[in-house]
């Protein structure tokens, strides 16, 4: 049978079969051992020896692709391997066997050029061996195949050098389309040998989890992939990266049916051994029953997760497999885990995953307890010594996965605690464990879970720095699984009812977050609770109605400190403070507000910090109304001071209408001073200002 210039006889019967791309590299091969130390370079010979390995385990590539990597590694060498292939394709059949009777030399004598047992002695050991079995009318075609092979190549090394000729706009285009080529290559290579096809296959798996952008596309890939299920079939590891691959682009029936095509092939080529005392038949019939229920809870079909994951349970307990259980249990707490039970599966899970010895589950249902406990309110210290624990395992057993997913969950949690500074020491800590990975192993892990949360907080955390809205990531951050979907502060539902507000639309405003409220405590979500209620509060007092902003934000106050929510619980006091200002008690307020600015102005975002200083000023003013002369000059000095670091504050976030009311309340404080001067260079600031900003019928100063 012949496939492309592939000549094979029995696919199944035979792992290595001879292509014109196999003679090429044969004659590399032997034009490597006839060159003499002298004649390469050591640093030549070691970029060689690195350029075979992918050369004998990757695919069948075109000649001209072939000479170009010979080229860069040894152009001396590309030069005596064009010419060699070139005579051996321009002559006669009898060339091309004459070479194959002449690679058997290699092994001969005491000190022979290739040891049988190395890598390229088992390739040549199986090439020679592989072309002794052809009969002459497949010899005939593999010379056929051989010469059009060298043809195409020529073809293609003259459009190079052509195309070297043109200009830069030209070049670029060609770049282009040398991209598409390298993707077609594979494809007309024909079928792969088995090793090729096993390399090809665990290279792509290690793309498509550590860095997808780099794997092949996935129309491409299952373009290959089902190449080579056309001539193998019951091919199970090509049938488990096909599910992997539809699983890229959502396709839930390819998905299915590829992974339990995957498990029936396993039983059909008898790839599963025995395991704890049952044939592999059973195995695989309940991991696949698990992976079918894995594959449906990830689609939201929750439903058939649970008919899947019951029957994985029966044939387990059936088998008395333990590790299976476990398993089950994980997924089990996976499916329940918004019922008020669900900590009691989950730390029975844990414990029964250490008793088995199962590092990877217990870490992982470590890191839900984490999670749970800390929507629950417990304290910081208690979680983290949770994950040091669980990060011990990981270290113990290199589990380099976890090791993300606990420096990811860390960031959460500080962000969940108001901790910024450590939230950014954490996400930058992940980002630079990825970036030496890449130095280690070739491949930087940037498209895993873990990677996307961290860049979402990196995201928010520069943009609460420099105050630019269209940086939040909020759409980004609630894309993402529910995992980790607490390091969003705010739903899209709640800014839009801030603009509202801004815009003076109240009734709109209030309805919305009335609504927004009502969902966020039926979900539970406490953080989106206080954020709501915080927004309640400020459209009373925006209405004229301090009084009834009050009790509200009392409950957040109560609901921050119960979470230990501690920036929105100095936000609420912060609140709380202006609406006590708006009450006419403004010492009241400032005590408050000694309360609370710390910890905003060390984990608060600028405009918060700018805010704080504001209100501190205003406080300060209303405070030395029933002050004696020097007193309140002293006092309105301090509470200039502290507006000139607001006004800094909201000059680093471009906040103009607050540094309007800033110079507005300068002015008016200059003048109480008597500051002629100084009053007029805020009065002209504030001017400026007053006429390029709309105030939508909002009074000055009426918001915090």
């Amino acid at each position: 049978m012949m496939t492309n210039g592939v000549v094979h006889a029995n696919l199944f019967g035979i792992k290595d079969w001879v292509t014109p791309y196999k003679i090429a590299v044969l004659v590399l091969l032997n034009e490597m051992g006839r060159t003499g130390e002298g004649a390469v370079s050591l640093v030549e010979r070691r970029k060689l020896n690195q350029l075979l390995l992918p050369l004998l385990q990757g695919p069948d590539i075109t000649l001209s692709k072939l000479y170009k990597l010979i080229e860069e590694s040894c152009p001396q060498l590309a030069n005596s391997v064009q010419i060699r292939i070139k005579l051996m394709a321009e002559g006669e059949l009898k060339d091309m066997e004459q070479f194959f009777d002449d690679l058997s030399d290699s092994f001969s004598g005491t000190e022979p050029e290739v040891h049988k047992t190395s890598v390229v002695g088992l390739f040549l050991r199986h090439m020679i061996l592989a072309y002794s079995k052809l009969s002459f009318s497949q010899v005939f075609k593999l010379y056929t195949a051989l010469q059009q092979y060298f043809q195409n190549g020529e073809k293609k090394t003259v459009e190079d050098a052509e195309m070297d000729r043109e200009d830069a706009e030209r070049q670029m285009e060609k770049e282009e389309l040398d991209v598409s080529v390298r993707e077609e290559e594979v494809s007309c290579s024909g079928p792969l040998s088995q090793k090729q096809a096993e390399f090809f296959l665990s290279q792509q798996a290690a793309l498509l989890k550590s860095d997808e952008t780099k794997a092949l596309t996935p129309a491409s890939l299952q373009k290959e992939l089902n190449n080579l299920l056309k001539f193998n079939p019951d091919f199970a590891e090509a049938h488990y990266l096909s599910y992997l691959n539809n699983l890229r682009v959502q396709d839930v029936f390819s998905s299915t049916h590829s992974l339990l095509h995957y498990f029936d092939r396993l039983i059909l080529t008898g790839a599963e051994g025995k395991s704890n005392g049952e044939e592999g038949y059973g195995r695989s019939l309940r991991y696949a029953a698990l992976n079918l229920a894995a594959l449906h809870c990830r689609f939201g079909h929750y439903q058939q997760a649970e008919l899947a994951l019951q029957e994985a349970i029966r044939i387990a307990q059936e088998s008395n497999d333990h590790v299976c259980l476990q398993h089950c249990l994980s997924w089990l707490y996976v499916l329940g885990q918004k019922r008020a039970d669900s900590y009691v599966l989950l730390e029975h899970s844990v414990k029964k995953a250490v008793h088995f010895g199962l590092p990877y589950l217990a870490s992982l249902g470590i890191q839900s307890l984490v999670q749970q406990r800390a929507f629950a309110g417990k304290t910081a210290n208690k979680l983290m010594d949770a994950l040091k624990d669980s990060d011990l395992l990981h270290w113990k057993h290199s589990l380099s996965e976890l090791i993300d997913i606990s420096i990811a969950q860390k960031t959460a949690i500080w962000r969940l605690y108001g901790r910024s500074t450590m939230a950014l020491q954490q996400a930058q800590m992940l980002l630079s464990m990825n970036s030496l990975e890449s130095v280690n192993a070739g491949v930087q892990q940037n498209n895993t879970e873990s990677f996307a949360v961290a860049l979402c907080h990196l995201a928010e955390l520069h943009a609460e720095q420099v105050g630019k809205p269209g940086l939040e990531p909020k759409t980004v951050v609630l894309s993402l699984p529910p995992k980790f979907r607490h390091c969003s502060h705010e739903p899209p539902g709640l800014l839009k009812a801030v603009v509202m507000q801004a815009q003076n639309q109240m009734t709109e405003a209030h309805r919305l977050l009335q609504k927004l409220l009502t969902y966020c405590q039926k979900l539970k979500n406490t953080e989106m609770v206080i954020s709501v209620l915080l927004s309640v509060a400020e459209l009373y007092w925006r209405s004229s109605s301090p009084t009834i902003a009050m009790p509200v934000l009392l409950e957040a106050l109560a609901l921050s400190k119960e979470y230990r929510l501690q920036y929105l619980a100095s936000e609420t006091v912060l609140n709380l403070a202006y609406a006590q200002l708006i009450l006419g008690i403004p010492e009241q307020a400032l005590t408050l507000l000694h309360m609370a600015i710390e910890p905003i102005l060390a984990d608060g975002a600028i405009l918060d910090k700018g805010r704080a200083m504001f209100l501190v000023s205003k406080c300060q003013v209303a405070s030395a109304a029933s002050y004696d002369p020097v007193k309140k000059a002293e006092a309105l000095e301090a509470a200039i001071e502290n507006l000139n670091e607001a006004k800094n504050y909201f000059a680093k976030v471009d906040c103009r209408e607050r540094i309007r009311d800033v110079a507005y309340f300068q002015a008016r404080l200059y003048h109480a001073l008597g500051k002629t001067q100084e009053r007029n260079r805020c009065a002209m600031i504030f001017r400026q200002l007053h006429q390029e900003l709309p105030s939508h019928g909002v009074p000055l100063i009426n918001h915090l």
